[in-house]
């Protein structure tokens, strides 16, 4: 009885050409595994194709939901945000895509599980992390870095599909290198190659307009939070993976959250990409402005350094490794109180803040106003600046002894 591999299946060239290729060069019984993370019509014939193509079986999981509340939450709690820019669209999804393969390989009884990502590309590091953390003992056989791998380029592998008797139901020319899920899409290639390139946005966009060609009138949007946690749009209650769907259609619509990106990959290299991401980008902002009101400023200033610290760990792969569950926890514990509403005007590009309520709001009217209030007398800050200056005063002090000195 041959032995069983999963292949981590998009449809795409890449891993249409691995299952003849699997098959030929390892003889292996090909299982492909497609996780939905809301890839939306990317998923259309996705089955008929795999097993036109060879494979036994092909399993389609749709892990939305779980995607959403487990993956994505802890990215918006923390704002984890990559190089002040990425707010980690494939990062996030690539460790629950590693734990799906793992899962059905184990119900499979299979031998090894095989990635089509590139031997330039983060997603390589991302997926065997996961697998290695998870299972172990499970082989792992990434297809670019095979000495059994020869294709050098999309044509080479056209051309191996077509010699298998496969045909491929989508362009293949003149496209971008894209990823997508609920949360994002990529784009790769073409003009982008060159960073002294404007993108060309009327060819490259998918799920917005450009700033430029958005409404020239305004919109406004609430969002309520519950523990850190998106709860409702515009009034309506709603589950975390519909609050994005709906977030994407209003940013899109008014073009908010396009990003243009040269990032250093965890492989050294440095990359250019342009990502869309409009209603994760609105999400952010909205749950950054909420924790203004909230946090005090000591916690603040540790959040943002463990923001950073778990933004780098999610792109690097290191999702099931005690670091990110401690970093989480941490960011866990500063959400208890993030509750309220914000509200905001969508314009051309621009999220403009319009207000903001919490019962938990550090914010007192009393003390921070102009006019004198019982909570805080105006004297009361002259010896706190006397003790908080004490240092910066007798280094001024040394200073002018030595001028006097002559040295």
């Amino acid at each position: 009885m041959k032995e069983k591999v999963i292949l981590a299946y998009s449809g795409g060239l890449d891993t249409t050409a691995i299952i003849p290729w699997l098959k030929e060069n390892y003889d292996y019984e090909v299982i492909c595994v497609c996780i939905d993370c809301g890839q939306a019509e990317e998923l259309d014939g996705l089955e008929e194709r795999a097993k036109s193509c060879g494979a036994e079986k092909c399993y389609i999981l749709d892990v939305t939901d779980e995607f959403c509340d487990e993956y994505v939450v802890p990215c918006v709690q923390a704002h984890a945000v990559y190089e002040n820019k990425y707010l980690l669209g494939t990062s996030m999804a690539r460790p629950l895509i590693a734990k799906k393969l793992v899962e059905i390989a184990r119900k499979e009884n299979a031998a090894a599980i095989c990635h089509g990502a590139t031997g330039k590309g983060n997603d390589q590091i991302r997926f065997e992390l996961g697998i290695k953390a998870l299972a172990p003992d499970l082989r792992i056989i990434a297809a670019w870095r095979d000495p059994k791998w020869t294709f050098d380029s999309r044509e080479s592998e056209i051309e191996y599909c077509r010699k298998n008797g496969i045909n491929l139901p989508f362009s293949v020319d003149n496209s971008y290198s894209r990823d997508r899920n609920l949360w994002h899409i990529s784009h790769e290639g073409l003009e982008l190659e060159d960073p002294a390139n404007e993108p060309n946005y009327d060819h490259l966009l998918v799920l917005g307009v450009s700033p430029e060609k958005a409404p020239d009138e305004g919109e406004y949007v609430t969002i309520d939070f519950e523990k850190g946690v998106p709860v409702a749009v515009n009034g309506e209650k709603m589950k975390v993976s519909d609050v994005i769907r709906k977030l994407n259609s209003l940013g899109g619509k008014h073009g908010i959250g396009i990003v243009d990106i040269v990032e250093n990959r965890v492989v050294g290299m440095k990359s250019r990409g342009v990502y869309e991401t409009p209603g994760g980008t609105i999400l952010y902002e909205a749950h950054q402005q909420l924790e203004e009101l909230i946090l005090d400023r000591e916690t603040t200033k540790t959040k943002l350094d463990m923001g950073n610290l778990f933004a780098q760990t999610v792109y690097e792969g290191k999702w099931f490794t005690p670091l990110r569950e401690a970093t989480q926890a941490f960011i866990e514990s500063t959400q208890k109180y993030v509750t309220g509403q914000v509200r905001f005007k969508l314009y051309k590009g621009n999220i403009i803040k319009a207000g903001e309520t919490s019962p938990y709001s550090l914010y007192n009217e009393s003390i921070a106003s102009f006019t004198t209030g019982d909570l805080y007398d105006h004297h009361d800050a002259e010896g706190f600046i006397n003790l908080f200056g004490l240092a910066s005063k007798v280094r001024g002090m040394k200073h002018q002894e030595l001028e006097k000195k002559g040295n």
